[in-house]
C-alpha cells in the first residue's frame, strides 16, 4: 500500500460522519432489553434544544432529562407506545422527528409531492410551448421580408 493511499484512507476515516451519541454510562439500563427499548423510543424523539438532532445525540440538559424520562417510565412499565404518549402530551408533536400523519399535519406530508408535480408540469408546459412554437412556419409576407433582407447583403 502507497503512502499517498495510506493518507488518503485515514483522511476517509477522519472525515467519515461517526454517530454522535449522547448517552452517558450512567443512564444506560441494566436490562439490555429495557436499554434496547429505550434507544429505539428516543431515537423518535427530537432534542428542543437543538432540534435536528435526537434526544440520544444530543449533549443538552434537556435532552438528557428526557432520556431519563424516557427510561423512568419504562422502568414502571409502561410499553412504547404509552411513553410516546407521555412525551408527546407533556412536550407537544414537535417533540417528535417524524410528525404524526393527521389532518393537521396534511400540509407536511404533501408539500413535497405537490412540489414535484407542480414542477413536472411546468417542465411539460415548457416543453409544450417550445414545440408549438418551432412547429410554427414562416407567413409568406414573412418569407418575402426575409427574402428581401437577404438580396440586400
Amino acid at each position: 500500500m502507497s503512502v499517498k493511499t495510506r493518507y488518503a484512507l485515514i483522511a476517509a476515516l477522519l472525515l467519515a460522519p461517526l454517530p454522535a451519541v449522547a448517552v452517558q454510562p450512567s443512564e444506560v439500563m441494566k436490562d439490555p432489553a429495557l436499554e434496547h427499548r429505550a434507544r429505539d423510543i428516543s431515537e423518535g424523539l427530537r432534542c428542543l434544544v437543538c432540534q435536528n438532532q435526537s434526544i440520544d445525540d444530543s449533549d443538552a440538559p434537556l435532552a438528557k432529562d428526557l432520556r431519563l424520562l424516557v427510561r423512568d417510565r419504562l422502568a414502571k412499565g409502561d410499553s412504547d407506545a404509552q411513553v410516546r404518549d407521555y412525551v408527546v402530551a407533556r412536550y407537544g408533536e414537535f417533540v417528535l422527528l417524524r410528525p404524526v400523519f393527521a389532518l393537521h399535519t396534511l400540509i407536511l406530508w404533501l408539500t413535497p409531492a405537490l412540489a414535484v408535480l407542480l414542477g413536472l408540469f411546468g417542465l411539460w408546459r415548457l416543453s409544450r410551448r417550445r414545440s408549438t412554437n418551432a412547429a410554427r412556419s414562416l407567413s409568406p409576407a414573412e418569407e418575402a421580408e426575409v427574402a428581401a433582407l437577404l438580396r440586400r447583403e
